[in-house]
């Protein structure tokens, strides 16, 4: 059976105001329960596209379609249309640090459930799931600007899994994380999947993109989608990584890959 679409992205382009391209001509799909990466060197513009996906950016060309429906600053002016989007989606940054605002971490997990109108017992419940999910109970009242860079990931999945939305938007999570908290946080995603979560990450680690991954897109560094496919393709596409700028990441034994 076909899964429901979530997100259909139409030709998209997006310049920042300094007129530098970040994405060209951007044609993709992404299905419900699907663990999509986006694979691409520093600047091929994966980070612009997943706040694209989250409606924090809105194309200068092209259309994208969130759930069936446009995806467009105009209709996201109204509150209750944004409110739904907000609680079906969410977006972890590459940098913790402009995520993370509050004074406490008990704080942080509960600012957007509390922001998005849930009572006060519902918080709480989510708040203390996924502080247990999350392994960080014993941090509620520390200052999330004090912790660690692998507790500040774990505190900034924590304030999205407080939520519980369908679809995941993760921007490069395992930069800054030690081995441990690495396998920590494949194993988080995996579990992910296995709730019919839709997962989207954009990344340079291939490694990360081989243990999870169900498919594959790959942009260029003129900010073009090179190529999709599923990961035993792509992976073995020596000069497609080459020609993007990822062959000279390591990967894990196992992978095939040029240097």
């Amino acid at each position: 059976m076909t899964q429901a679409t979530v997100f259909e992205v139409h030709n998209v382009s997006y310049a920042y105001d300094d007129n530098h391209t970040a994405l060209e001509n951007i044609d993709l799909t992404v299905r419900q329960g699907e663990s999509l990466v986006i694979l691409g060197a520093n600047g091929s513009g994966k980070s612009t596209l997943l706040k694209l996906l989250d409606g924090l950016y809105f194309p200068n060309h092209g259309e994208i379609a969130a759930f069936g429906e446009p995806l467009t600053e105009e209709r996201l002016r109204d509150d209750a249309v944004n409110f739904a989007f907000r609680r079906r989606v969410g977006l972890v940054f590459q940098d913790t640090d402009v995520q993370l605002f509050c004074a406490s971490v008990l704080d942080e997990v509960a600012f957007a459930p509390l922001q998005l109108g849930f009572d006060h017992d519902e918080v709480k419940r989510r708040v203390d799931a996924a502080l247990e999910a999350l392994r960080i109970e014993k941090l509620y009242d520390r200052a999330p600007h004090r912790l660690s860079g692998g507790e500040k990931r774990r505190v900034a999945l924590a304030s999205l899994l407080s939520l519980n939305p369908e679809v995941w938007l993760l921007d490069e999570p395992t930069i800054g994380l030690d081995p441990r908290s690495q396998s920590w946080l494949v194993d988080f995603v995996l579990r992910l999947r296995q709730e019919n979560k839709t997962v989207i990450t954009a990344t340079h680690d291939l490694a990360f993109a081989q243990k999870f991954a169900t498919n594959i897109s790959v942009f260029d560094e003129n900010h073009h989608l090179a190529a999709s496919g599923i990961p035993k393709e792509i992976l073995a596409d020596h000069e497609l990584l080459h020609r993007c700028n990822l062959s000279h990441f390591h990967v894990s034994q196992g992978a095939s890959i040029c240097h």
